[in-house]
């Protein structure tokens, strides 16, 4: 009678787990949802108010790969909403809905590793300006297999740590010492100048974004093993129908 106690025991306190803890994925992915869109948006809403226009001179090509709209948005919602349904209490609060979130979280997972992806080449290129004096989407390649060549010794960011991320003529390579004492007046940029700005949006959408697609990451990973457990060991509020 007491190890049978003690498994019940257990098993409630499994569910219990289980259901906090899609309760906690659910809106910790719907906050970085809605933070991977307005990211995204920044740079695209910038270009309007001082373009007018959408198509021409972005900041860079990467936003319009919409890797907050698409990977951290779009493909977050089903996991998102399905969390949200299968918390205690709520109205998929059963063992089809802890398996449906599961699920749903490889999609979550896509996303964020299609988030992570393109916000690091963006951070390896940078803004349009720094890679082409002529700042317009006629020199956008939208092709992913730029991705394999990413190595971690190219990932120093001397387009945002030096002076000025447009060489001159006749530019060479800087020292690691020019880069240090680069990277030190980095902190002194704002908006100055229209190549200053690029700059900075662009390190700010995409860092920002890179942050929000490793949190998904994890949270879809999470949700897979809770949503199996939860599948397994059932609810703690057993219904009257069968689930």
């Amino acid at each position: 009678m007491a190890t049978l106690t003690t498994f019940l025991t257990e098993a409630g306190l499994t569910m219990t787990c289980c259901e906090g803890w899609t309760s906690c994925n659910g809106f910790s992915l719907l906050v970085l949802l809605l933070l991977g869109v307005v990211l995204n948006a920044i740079p695209l809403i910038v270009n309007l108010m001082e373009k007018d226009q959408f198509s021409q001179n972005p900041i860079s090509c990467f936003e319009w790969w919409f890797p907050g709209i698409i990977g951290a948005g779009l493909m977050v919602i089903p996991a998102t909403t399905m969390s949200l349904a299968a918390r205690k209490r709520a109205c998929c609060n059963h063992r089809t809905g802890m398996f449906l979130s599961s699920l749903f979280s490889v999609i979550t997972i896509i996303g964020a590793g299609y988030c992570i992806a393109i916000s690091t080449l963006a951070l390896l290129e940078g803004p349009l300006m720094c890679n082409s004096q002529v700042n317009s989407t006629a020199n956008c390649k939208f092709s992913l297999t730029n991705v394999s060549y990413i190595h971690p010794e190219s990932f120093d960011l001397q387009w945002f740590f030096n002076d000025s991320c447009v060489p001159p003529t006749g530019f060479s390579s800087p020292t690691s010492n020019d880069i240090t004492a680069s990277g030190w007046r980095a902190a002194s940029l704002h908006f100055n100048s229209e190549e200053n700005k690029h700059r900075l949006i662009h390190f700010s959408v995409f860092v920002g974004l890179l942050l929000v697609g490793i949190l998904e990451l994890l949270f879809g990973l999470s949700q897979i093993v809770i949503g199996f457990l939860g599948c397994l060991c059932g609810v703690s509020k057993r219904r009257s129908r069968i689930v």
